[in-house]
């Protein structure tokens, strides 16, 4: 099957002011979903509820959220290379407004939910900040609802900081059955890449192949404002093209009501991580200042 099939490019679904409307039904799938809003400064947009719960995150800049009759305030991120943000969480059947005075780009990572929560704001004293990896494996991952104390139905959802030249969601693993050890998660990737002295000519590489009763084979060049849909398979590497560090946001779904992320690595490269005993992580990490 055609490569195409699992890449959105960059403004492909574009419309008023979404950048990205990723719904299910164009992924091909059940769960998953991703929105990127653009407002311009002064800017606002209503966003009615549906079955989907999500999080409003901003990419660059801050916000208002309006939802249940109350303002939130987000103070947001000059940009994803530069900081962890506040959020807030929007369980499903809750219309909100968005309203910007400086403009900003927001993320909606969403998953159909089959539970009723309250909204909740985030602080970003609550996003779960690791380095992973050593050497050219090194990458900082962002928790926003997963391993932190955002409450979700079914969402799990973090971003990826690589830096140029480094490979990250290795070694390859896979998470598409139900087991003791591994949970069957829909995963999409979206890309940003930090301008390098090449300006905004950088790019990545993403690897999917099959896994078994899988059939998916994807090598493919992703550039910003990219998506990658992984329904399932092995993924992995992401490679960040040196000169240019990468980012990327997952957003994962699936049927499991534990909400959790559990996933299993290919064994033909698991070794891999055996070796990172030996290595340093890559000095240029944390690119975003980290919690404790």
């Amino acid at each position: 099957m055609s490569e195409s099939k699992y890449i959105i490019r960059a403004g492909e679904t574009a419309h008023d002011a979404y950048e990205l409307d990723l719904t299910p039904e164009r992924a091909g799938w059940e769960w998953s979903s991703l929105r990127v809003i653009r407002l311009e400064a002064g800017g606002s947009l209503d966003v009615p509820g549906g079955e989907a719960e999500f999080l409003v995150l901003p990419l660059s800049g801050g916000c208002t959220v309006t939802v249940d009759g109350r303002d939130i305030a987000v103070e947001g991120r000059e940009s994803v290379f530069t900081d962890i943000t506040d959020y807030v969480y929007i369980p499903r059947r809750t219309d909100i407004r968005l309203a910007s005075a400086a403009g900003a780009r927001i993320a909606l990572p969403g998953a159909r939910a089959t539970r009723d929560l309250s909204a909740r704001y985030c602080p970003r004293d609550e996003v779960g900040t690791a380095l992973r990896g050593a050497g050219d494996c090194s990458r900082q991952v962002n928790n926003y609802s997963m391993g932190n104390p955002v409450e979700t139905s079914h969402l799990l959802a973090c971003e990826v900081l690589t830096p140029g030249g480094d490979w990250s969601s290795y070694p390859p693993h896979k998470h598409d059955e139900n087991t003791a050890e591994e949970r069957q998660l829909e995963e999409v990737y979206y890309y940003e890449v930090r301008e390098g002295r090449g300006g905004d000519q950088g790019f990545g590489i993403q690897r999917i192949y099959p896994s078994p009763g899988h059939d998916i084979d994807v090598c493919a060049e992703v550039r910003g404002g990219d998506v990658v849909v992984m329904p399932y398979g092995y993924h992995g590497p992401t490679v960040a093209a040196p000169g240019y560090d990468l980012y990327y946001l997952n957003v994962m779904a699936g049927p499991a009501e534990d909400a959790v992320w559990m996933m299993t690595f290919d064994p033909d490269h698991s070794w891999i991580r055996d070796t990172w005993d030996d290595q340093v992580v890559d000095p240029r990490l944390p690119m975003t200042p980290m919690n404790d």
